[in-house]
């Protein structure tokens, strides 16, 4: 009964299709002749009144390396496009919010192709043309069931990501979906005539239908593994009819009624595996004989459309999909790489995500590898030490480092590891220095031209570098300064006589003292006061001398005051100020209150105007003269003196300045 209902209704069908007016369109809402379409939104019909388009560039400049979220794609999105404006490093990312990675998820990326998730398909372009400039895109027609997120890998500067989708507004009707047929609804604006027995037959064809789907389709890895994917078996012509069975034909005056259109076979399947397609092939026949004949002798206009219809609708065996190798983790030296290695399987000419263990039988390939861009620089010692810059005591030592490439080149030292770099100059210790008494020669001259004087030599205590000197010092045992002499006995000399040194002008840091210097004649018990001529053929004595009591610590020292900025009506005048110590080094330890000040006004008065009794205008028209900026030139100037002098003293902002 199954078998007469399905012929009848092939013959219905086929009838059906055969007076279908050749040229005219089928809409969306599966009507012969109907101009619906399906507007952005997916409304079959709809005026894209109730569509909302959402759309924008992320243009955020990133710093750190990673995933950087760049959009959301809400649930109900139609008409997806995310694509990255210039071609970069960077790589797109898509996931969901169940956390299930759907394009370049785990740090590895995947290879350009179809991806599924949240219920559509992604289409993933990365152009890798030399000359392109376009960068990757992520394409889906939508709608999705999920809030999707996409990201961005971050690695160079973010050229910017374009993103836009479509969205139901509030009053947007939702989409016309068009159900699975029942008996009597209209396929391709034609109706299928109800028989009583046409509900248990279609009944038993969507069974056979969802054996097809849920026996071969091979199991898909995600969040949404339980969702199924449907595969609509469209009516069709069987490819086995009784040729027993004739169609009715319509009358025609063009064409004989003993010839006829009948399916003989179809075309071979477009694909081995997973869900291909074919279609009927008919011929012109003899209805009686059934013999192929002519095309011509069958009318063109009645000849039935080919139908697809689906075949070897069984899974293609599952892969290993490799992704492409990420970047390597180091720009020289030994470093690490990843991909993505997914198991796929193909299905109804989408490749979907299964589970690992379908690809069993095949050895999976690596997920991680070693990688070496180059080989790093190193550091290179190209010198020894040299030797230590002091005698004794602790001094320094250098030597040459250089960071040097694989080749032997010197490059800049940022190639190399500066972590690792070694030191090129350290402390070096010579042993302590010993110290000895310096001594100069006794001076030749006596003190005194006669009687009792001294006679003196330096005495200091210095470094000494030569180690075979006792290390201890110099000790307490100073060597003496001075050694008396005597030039005998004096009898009616003159000379100079001292008398003892006043107090110290002031009670730190360094003053003067004075003392008498007189002329004498030392007689033997007594002194006789001559005048300073007397003694002028003899070195004088000095009558003062500096003195140091104890340090004064810092104090403030300044130079003299510099001249006025003007001559008249207030100008300003500056001297430098320092801290000085005892030693006369920069301090910080003077009283800033006591400070002296550094600036100050002068030349209060008013400015007097010189006249120059030659200074005159010698022509009427000098204001031409100003006008054409001409008083630079010493002839104008001299010509025009008074003008030019007004003008030089507006400019100069007062009077009679100098």
């Amino acid at each position: 009964m199954f078998v007469s209902y399905l012929i009848l209704t092939l013959l219905h069908v086929q009838t059906a299709v055969l007076a279908r007016p050749g040229g005219e369109s089928i809409g969306c809402d599966d009507y012969l002749g109907s101009d619906k379409v399906v507007d952005k939104c997916g409304v079959c019909g709809g005026d894209n009144t109730g569509c909302q388009v959402v759309s924008g560039v992320f243009k955020h400049a990133l710093t750190s390396l990673g995933y950087h979220r760049v959009v959301e794609i809400p649930q109900g999105a139609t008409k997806i496009n995310i694509t990255e404006m210039y071609k970069s490093n960077n790589y797109l990312a898509l996931r969901s919010r169940s956390g299930r990675s759907i394009i370049n998820g785990n740090w590895a990326i995947d290879r350009p192709g179809k991806y599924e998730g949240g219920g559509t398909m992604f289409t993933y372009k990365r152009p890798n043309e030399i000359s392109s400039t376009a960068g990757e895109s992520f394409l889906a027609e939508g709608p999705t069931n999920e809030i999707l997120d996409v990201y961005m890998i971050h690695q160079q500067p973010n050229p910017g990501v374009h993103y836009e989708y479509v969205i139901m507004g509030n009053n947007a009707i939702s989409p016309q979906v068009l159900p699975h047929r029942r008996p009597g609804e209209p396929f391709n604006g034609q109706l299928v005539p109800e028989a009583g027995n046409q509900q248990e037959g279609e009944g038993k064809e969507g069974d056979e239908e969802k054996a097809d789907v849920h026996g071969g389709a091979p199991e898909i890895f995600t969040s949404e593994s339980a969702q199924t994917f449907q595969v609509r078996h469209p009516d069709r012509f069987s490819p086995h009819r009784p040729d027993n069975v004739v169609p009715p034909a319509p009358q025609t005056p063009r064409r004989s009624r003993d010839h006829n259109w009948k399916q003989l076979g179809t075309t071979e399947c477009s694909t081995t595996c997973g869900k291909g397609s074919q279609y009927p092939i008919f011929r012109c026949v003899n209805r009686n004989t059934h013999e192929e004949v002519p095309e011509s002798y069958c009318d063109p206009s009645m000849k039935p459309t080919p139908e697809e219809e689906p075949c070897n609708i069984f899974p293609c065996p599952a892969f290993w999909d490799i992704g492409e190798w990420s970047e390597c983790s180091k720009t020289c030296g030994l470093g690490m790489q990843h991909r993505q290695v997914l198991c796929r399987q193909v299905y109804a000419n989408r490749s979907l995500t299964v589970q690992p263990y379908r690809c069993q039988h095949l050895e999976k390939p690596e997920t991680t590898s070693t990688c070496q861009l180059k080989i790093c620089s190193e550091w290179q010692i190209r010198t020894d030490w040299t030797s230590c810059s002091v005698p004794c005591g602790v001094g320094q030592r250098t030597r040459d480092v250089k960071c040097v490439s694989n080749i032997g080149d010197v490059v800049d030292d940022e190639e190399c590891n500066m972590k690792l770099r070694p030191n090129d100059i350290e402390n070096c210790d010579m042993g302590p220095c010993a110290k000895s008494w310096f001594l100069t020669e006794w001076s030749e001259r006596c003190s005194a031209e006669c009687g009792a004087g001294v006679r003196t030599r330096s005495v200091v205590c210095m470094t000494n570098h030569i180690s075979s000197l006792p290390l201890e010092g110099c000790g307490n045992n100073r060597p003496a300064e001075a050694t008396p002499c005597d030039n005998g006995p004096c009898t009616g000399e003159v000379e100079w006589f001292a008398g003892s040194w006043s107090q110290c002008s002031i009670e730190c840091g360094s003053g003067t003292q004075q003392r008498e210097v007189i002329c004498v004649r030392k007689n033997a018990d007594t002194f006789e006061v001559l005048d300073p001529y007397e003694c002028s053929f003899l070195e004088r004595p000095p009558s003062q001398q500096s003195c140091h009591l104890k340090p004064c610590g810092a104090k403030w020292f300044n130079t003299e005051w510099s001249m006025c900025s003007k001559s008249c009506q207030g100008g300003f005048r500056v001297r430098e100020v320092r801290c000085l110590s005892d030693e006369m080094t920069l301090s910080n330890l003077c009283d800033p209150q006591l400070k002296p000040e550094e600036k100050e006004s002068c030349n209060p008065q008013d400015c007097v105007p010189e006249v120059d009794e030659n200074c005159k205008d010698r022509y009427y028209n000098c204001n031409v003269v100003v006008q054409a900026r001409l008083c630079v030139y010493n002839y104008y100037k001299t010509a025009c003196c008074v003008s030019c002098t007004r003008v030089a003293n507006r400019h100069s902002g007062f009077l009679g300045s100098r």
